[in-house]
C-alpha cells in the first residue's frame, strides 16, 4: 500500500504540473486548433495516468477526475468554453476547476445562508448507514442476492456522494469558492430524465451537456426541428457516457471491457429518449404521480442494474476490494 501511495504522489504531481502547464502556456495562445494541439498531448497523458494505480478506491476515483471530467474539460477549454475558459481565474482555481470535480455557483447564496449544502445530520446518517454496508459483507454467503444487490447500490452511491463532497469541501475550505453539489438526493427522482439530469452525478451532466449535448443538437437541427432535436442529442450523450464508464472498468479491472456495462446507459438513453417524446407528444398532460412515478423510476434503475451494471463490477470484485481497502486504512 506504501508503494501505491507513492504513485498516487507522483500522479497528481504530474496533473498539477500539467495543468500548471495549461494556465501559463496553452492559455495564451488563440482558442481552436492551436490550442487543441497545445492541450491533446496534456489529454493523452491524463488518460494513461490511472494506469499506474491499482487500487478501486484511487485507481478508480484518478481515472473519473482526471481521465473523464479534467480532459473533457480541457477540450472545451481548447475552444474557450467551458468553467476554465473563465479569464478572470486564479492560477489556484483554475488549476482546483481543472483536477477535481467541481464547479464554482455563479450566483452564490448569502455567506450565512447554507441552502446549497447538506445539513451534518445528512451525512451523519449516510456514515452510518456506509459503514453498516461495509460490515454486512462479512455475510454476504448468507444473504439473498437481490439484498446484496442492493447494499452494492447503496455502496456506490454513498461513496461517490461523500467522496465527492469531501473534496467539494477541501476546495470550498482552500479557495473560498461557493460549488455547486454533486448529488441531489437521487432516491427522489420521479423520472428517468429527472435522476440522470437533476439528482445523479451531477458533474458528469454538467460536462456531458456542452460536450456532446449542445453540439449534437446542434447539429440535428439541420435534420429535424428544434423540438426534436434534443432526442438525438440524449441518446449520443448516453453513448458518450457508456463508453466513458467502460473506460473506468478498464482502470478498475485491466481487462477485456465488458459491454453489458455501456449497455446499461444506452439502454438508460433509450428510456430518457422515450419519456422526452411522450412529454413533447402529450405536452405534460399525462404526467404521473410521484408516488407511481418514483417507484417506477427507482425500480427500473435497480432491474437493469442488477442485469447489466452490477455483474462486471462483481467479476472484477470491485465491492469486495473497496471494502477490504476501507478496512486497511481504518486498521492503519
Amino acid at each position: 500500500m506504501e508503494g501505491e501511495m507513492r504513485n498516487y504522489a507522483i500522479v497528481w504531481l504530474q496533473v498539477l504540473i500539467s495543468a500548471s502547464f495549461i494556465f501559463f502556456i496553452a492559455k495564451k495562445l488563440p482558442k481552436g486548433l492551436k490550442r487543441l494541439i497545445s492541450v491533446l498531448p496534456i489529454v493523452c497523458l491524463f488518460l494513461y495516468l490511472p494506469l499506474n494505480l491499482h487500487t478501486a478506491h484511487l485507481g478508480g476515483g484518478m481515472g473519473f477526475i482526471v481521465s473523464w471530467l479534467a480532459n473533457f474539460k480541457l477540450l472545451l477549454f481548447a475552444f474557450d468554453k467551458g468553467p476554465l475558459s473563465n479569464p478572470r481565474l486564479s492560477l489556484g482555481s483554475f488549476v482546483a476547476l481543472t483536477c477535481l470535480p467541481i464547479k464554482i455557483q455563479q450566483n452564490p447564496p448569502p455567506q450565512n445562508s447554507h441552502k446549497s449544502q447538506k445539513s451534518p445530520l445528512n451525512y451523519a446518517i449516510k456514515i452510518l448507514i456506509f459503514g453498516l454496508v461495509l460490515c454486512s459483507y462479512e455475510y454476504g454467503d448468507y444473504m439473498h442476492q437481490n439484498v446484496v444487490a442492493f447494499l452494492n447500490y447503496l455502496h456506490l452511491y454513498l461513496s461517490l456522494d461523500m467522496g465527492l463532497a469531501v473534496l467539494a469541501a477541501l476546495a470550498r475550505a482552500t479557495l473560498g469558492l461557493e460549488l455547486e453539489p454533486q448529488f441531489n438526493e437521487p432516491y427522489l427522482s420521479s423520472s428517468l430524465q429527472d435522476f440522470w439530469g437533476r439528482r445523479w452525478n451531477l458533474m458528469v451532466s454538467r460536462t456531458l451537456r456542452p460536450t456532446v449535448y449542445e453540439p449534437t443538437r446542434d447539429l440535428a437541427t439541420r435534420f429535424v426541428s428544434r423540438k426534436w432535436a434534443a432526442l438525438p442529442a440524449v441518446f449520443m450523450t448516453f453513448v458518450v457516457s457508456a463508453v466513458m464508464h467502460e473506460l473506468m472498468l478498464y482502470y478498475l479491472a485491466r481487462g477485456v471491457p465488458s459491454l453489458d456495462f455501456g449497455l446499461f446507459f444506452v439502454l438508460h438513453g433509450l428510456g430518457v429518449v422515450v419519456e422526452i417524446a411522450l412529454k413533447k407528444a402529450f405536452a405534460d398532460r399525462c404526467r404521473l404521480p410521484w408516488m407511481i412515478s418514483g417507484p417506477l423510476t427507482l425500480g427500473f434503475a435497480m432491474v437493469t442494474g442488477c442485469w447489466l451494471f452490477l455483474p462486471p463490477l462483481r467479476q472484477c470484485n470491485q465491492f469486495e476490494r473497496m471494502a477490504e481497502e476501507r478496512r486497511y486504512n481504518n486498521n492503519n
